[in-house]
């Protein structure tokens, strides 16, 4: 089951979690997960070895002499550490609108992926103010003001040449190139009316979305580009709704990502995951509050959202 429910009434329903997230997923919005992939731990805090930029690159004595021992060499790893905290969020579902809504929709799914929305653009925010920020990519070697030559003037930003000079600072850096681009919408419509762009895939036959950022990717020389479409409302509680991007259309970055699954794989972060508290990114339970002749549904998560070596990643000003 993962999380311990004993002495307490809320039962975990992973089912409604499942949907919810798949429902989540479906919509496309949120790449914070995508940017610093989620690594499961059976511990909340802990020191973790780190595969550092210094024991990919170094130099070793290769040479051996007849009847000679060959040269050993191990890796080295700095040290890191995480600590995660739990984010949550409740809802109740009045018995009343469970029975006014039955003919119309199923309301215990809807309650759970509103909630579960909301925990995820939480994360997202959480994750998008780690990766695009000033204070940890500060220096010539992590971070290039191109605002001079901003994305969204079609004629005189060469996307691709900006886009290249990253990757190799990346790879001056830590002798990876880097594997993704992560933008907003916002510079991906940029990306798309720019001269620089729109004159290399002009007679490439590619229609859907998805097939234009494979183009996209293969003309700034990356594999996937991590696309952040999510918003948030950030008008204060009581005024009118005002639309916000959750990742700033001012930056752009190039990053090697590593998988999810290998702790040991060079990457510029990791999200780590408390799984034996919260089995899933968003676990989700419920509970009775018969006071209210409520149902109440929780969603939750543990984590530690962190930048583990930002000489994996390069962080580019795009807008003026």
């Amino acid at each position: 089951m993962g999380a311990d429910y004993l002495g307490t009434r809320a039962l975990p329903r992973l089912e409604l979690g499942e949907a919810a997230l798949e429902y989540i997923q479906q919509q496309d919005e949120f790449i914070g997960t995508q940017v610093l992939p989620i690594f499961p731990t059976k511990k909340k805090a802990a020191i973790f070895p780190a595969i550092t930029r210094e024991s990919i690159t170094r130099e070793a004595d290769t040479k051996r002499a007849p009847r000679g021992n060959y040269n050993r060499d191990g890796f080295q790893a700095k040290d890191r550490q995480y600590n995660c905290e739990e984010y949550g969020l409740e809802g109740p579902l009045d018995d009343s609108e469970r029975s006014l809504y039955a003919t119309d929709f199923d309301a215990e799914l809807t309650s759970v992926q509103i909630i579960t929305r909301r925990v995820l653009q939480a994360q997202e925010r959480r994750i998008a103010a780690t990766v695009f920020n000033l204070a940890t990519f500060t220096g010539a070697s992590l971070y290039t003001d191109n605002s001079s030559q901003p994305w969204d003037n079609a004629s005189s930003a060469d996307i691709p040449a900006q886009v290249r000079a990253a990757r190799e600072k990346v790879r001056a850096n830590c002798g990876i190139d880097p594997n993704a681009l992560i933008c907003s919408k916002a510079n991906i419509d940029r990306m798309l009316a720019s001269t620089s762009i729109k004159d290399t895939i002009r007679y490439v036959a590619r229609l859907t979305e998805a097939e234009l950022l494979n183009a996209l990717a293969d003309i700034l020389g990356v594999r996937r580009i991590l696309v952040g479409k999510g918003i948030y409302n950030s008008a204060k509680e009581g005024k009118s709704f005002i639309s916000a991007d959750i990742w700033s259309d001012d930056y752009a970055m190039v990053a090697v990502i590593g998988d999810s699954q290998r702790l040991a794989d060079p990457s510029v972060g990791r999200t780590f995951l408390w799984a034996s508290d919260s089995p899933e990114n968003a676990t989700v339970e419920q509970y009775r509050d018969d006071a209210a002749r409520s149902d109440i549904f929780r969603v939750r998560q543990h984590v530690d959202e962190l930048i583990i070596d930002p000489f994996f990643a390069h962080l580019m000003k795009v807008d003026a």
